[in-house]
């Protein structure tokens, strides 16, 4: 240990204090002494001690008591019990009430000094847990969302609740707010924070491939399927499955996904067992899924199932009295990445990002401040290396003027559309999917916009 060790000696006979001590003392470590419980109950109260060594007979309360009161007042001490007068029944109740070692008089000096030995490394081990825990904690906090605004607030109450139950959570907000983040708030401040937290993107895998992933297979449930595989339910037993764009899901999957919800069993694809899962599920979407149930589009069962409680996340737009919290944070994590000193933001830069409406929301912002960092060459980050949708002009209603003789408002606003949907598809290099994530809307609706305003549909999905 870093400092000397602190211990207690608590022994009615004058010889065996003063022998423990002597031996202790010149093993290293920092001793005292107390000759029955109630002296020995005041030095713990007035200082903290690494380990008790105490005798179990002693005239008024006995050693077992002072073991009681130990584990009582500071849990994390160790106690060793001596005694002259073991019994099986004896050394077993001192093991339950907490006991670490149980050590029978009369005793050799060398078995002593290796029982405290072990004794001190175990609460050296106890002590690093703790320090390690608390340095995980930090730097779970530092994962989570960034926010003093009110809307945030309201999100991290709302973690805080849901997190103490054991419910089904549905997670919404467009694309970039951060939905996968609140997941992992809720998990990490949850009784299952311990278990594993397994993240799946429902739109990424396909159609096919899907209930494989979820469920497992058996050993030749399909071609390729040359061993039995566990899937990512049981992958995340105990702990947390994230079910990201739950929107996606097709609907014949959406009824196995119902089943394990409500059975709380799966079953292997190709497989006749059942196997009980102990899983709590958290759903993320960008779609507003009571209207695709209402649509046809999401079975309206899942959807109450997985509904059970609901976390909205503002977009950025709605917040952006966070956006120079979030610039600070993205530049210093970005910094520490490129090995550089965390350049500061000229006034210009900031007005520039202020000014700007954050389609991408959050995952934008991030991006543009990786961009940032990366391009500046000195310690101040410019204009000159943001982005030229930043650059260019925000629209208001300012820069909309009325003709004299009117004007055809759907011609004007397809106009608008028109323009907005080819600026996303120009960003996301024709990819239909992230053009639509680009704007907060689902697939369908990008789809069908497209069809509408008569692009042609010549473009990668």
């Amino acid at each position: 240990m870093s400092e000397r060790a602190r211990i207690l000696i608590v022994d009615d006979e004058r010889s065996m204090r003063e022998f423990l001590e002597i031996l202790f003392r010149r093993e290293g470590y920092d001793v005292e002494t107390a000759s029955e419980v109630d002296a020995a109950l005041v030095a713990l109260a007035a200082d903290d001690f690494d380990l008790v060594v105490t005798d179990v007979q002693m005239p008024g309360r006995s050693g077992l008591d002072l073991l009681r009161e130990v584990k009582a007042m500071a849990p994390d001490t160790v106690v060793v019990m001596i005694t002259a007068f073991a019994t099986t029944e004896t050394a077993i109740e001192a093991m339950k009430e907490g006991a670490y070692d149980y050590i029978n008089k009369p005793f050799k000096t060398d078995e002593v000094r290796l029982v405290v030995a072990k004794a001190l490394e175990k609460k050296l081990l106890a002590t690093e847990n703790v320090r390690l825990r608390s340095e995980l904690k930090r730097e779970k906090r530092q994962r989570s969302m960034i926010g003093t605004s009110a809307a945030m607030q309201a999100v991290h109450d709302l973690i805080s609740q849901v997190a103490a139950t054991k419910t089904n959570v549905l997670v919404s907000g467009e694309s970039g707010t951060g939905k996968e983040l609140v997941a992992r708030g809720v998990h990490e401040q949850s009784a299952r924070s311990d278990g594993p937290f397994v993240a799946v993107n429902c739109g990424a895998i396909p159609e096919n491939l899907l209930e494989s992933e979820l469920f497992g297979h058996v050993k030749g449930a399909f071609t390729g399927a040359v061993q039995n595989k566990p899937g990512l339910f049981e992958a995340a037993e105990a702990g947390t499955l994230l079910l990201d764009e739950i929107g996606e899901m097709p609907q014949a999957l959406q009824v196995k996904l119902l089943r394990a919800i409500q059975e709380k069993q799966i079953r292997r694809v190709g497989g006749s067992a059942d196997h009980a899962i102990d899983v709590r599920i958290v759903a993320a979407t960008n779609r507003d899924l009571r209207e695709e149930a209402a649509a046809g589009r999401f079975r309206e069962d899942l959807y109450y199932r997985l509904n059970v409680i609901q976390i909205t996340i503002p977009p950025l737009r709605e917040r952006m009295e966070d956006v120079p919290l979030l610039v600070q944070h993205f530049a210093e994590k970005f910094a520490a990445e490129q090995g550089r000193s965390v350049p500061v933001f000229s006034d210009a830069a900031l007005q520039r990002i202020g000014a700007y409406s954050f389609p991408g929301n959050v995952r934008e912002l991030e991006n543009t401040i990786e961009r940032a960092v990366a391009l500046t060459r000195g310690d101040e980050v410019g204009e000159d290396v943001l982005p030229a949708a930043l650059l260019e002009p925000p629209v208001t209603a300012r820069s909309a003027v009325l003709p004299d003789d009117g004007a055809d408002l759907d011609e004007l606003m397809n106009q608008y559309e028109r323009t907005l949907l080819g600026e996303a598809l120009r960003r996301t290099g024709g990819v239909k999917k992230r053009a639509a994530q680009l704007l907060g809307i689902s697939f369908r609706s990008f789809r069908y916009r497209l069809e509408k305003l008569g692009f042609h549909d010549d473009d990668p999905d």
